[in-house]
């Protein structure tokens, strides 16, 4: 299986807490409505069969069926899908969640969806060109792919490690192995390998001063890659 049990106890240890916006996930809830308009413009998610790989607690995966999507959020953590779960019965927005690889799920349901996303999870598993495979496999002809990851850099080393996890102590120190990063140039990589076609890339960035998120040309630390399915 294309996962770290580490990587996975690690975010099981939390998953209690996903839903709480001023606990370790803070960053998540900040920057998804930048992530969700980023989607959305690139393709209307109302009445769109839409999968979110690596849903974890389900931020993303919410509030993609609240704009109307038929969304489907799969992982491997059981802890952070009953938390999904149950936030999914309390909200009262149906989302299908299951416990499952990609590349499992990929080879039971290929071409099914209209877009997929994978946001923040490649660089927490052993091979992310297999997962971005399953993704392609995932997708109709003609589909969108989404992902966000972060760039490996001395300067991605400096915000997204250092800065994030020992200075301003947003996420919880050991959370990303900077050995994992991913170059947009690998990820574009990956894609073209999966038979994708790269649209777009859009980087994010954070002001420690205003505390706030924004999308823009740098994609020296995070960012958001577009991709298309060929008909």
């Amino acid at each position: 299986m294309n996962a770290d049990p580490s990587e996975l106890q690690k975010f099981s240890d939390i998953a209690h807490r996903w839903w709480d916006p001023d606990a370790e996930f803070r960053p998540l809830h900040e920057i998804n409505p930048l992530r969700l308009e980023w989607i959305n413009a690139a393709i209307p998610l109302a009445g769109k069969n839409v999968l979110d790989v690596g849903c974890g607690g389900g931020i993303l995966t919410e509030s993609m069926a609240k704009k109307g999507a038929n969304v489907t959020g799969i992982d491997l953590s059981e802890k952070a899908l009953k938390v999904a779960d149950l936030h999914s019965l309390e909200s009262g927005i149906q989302v299908r969640y299951e416990k499952i690889s990609a590349e499992e799920f990929a080879a039971r349901e290929a071409g099914q969806f209209d877009l997929v996303t994978c946001m923040e999870m490649l660089e927490h598993v052993p091979d992310p060109a297999s997962i971005v495979r399953a993704c392609a496999g995932l997708v109709k002809p003609g589909g969108k792919v989404f992902f966000s990851t972060l760039n490996r850099n001395p300067k991605a080393y400096l915000f997204a490690v250092l800065g994030a996890e020992y200075v301003l102590r947003m996420l919880p120190k050991g959370t990303h192995d900077y050995a994992k990063f991913i170059t947009p140039a690998e990820l574009a990589q990956f894609a073209r390998n999966a038979d994708l076609t790269v649209n777009g890339l859009k980087g994010m960035s954070y002001n420690p001063v205003t505390r706030i998120y924004s999308l823009n040309q740098d994609t020296s630390v995070n960012y958001l890659m577009a991709c298309t399915r060929p008909a």
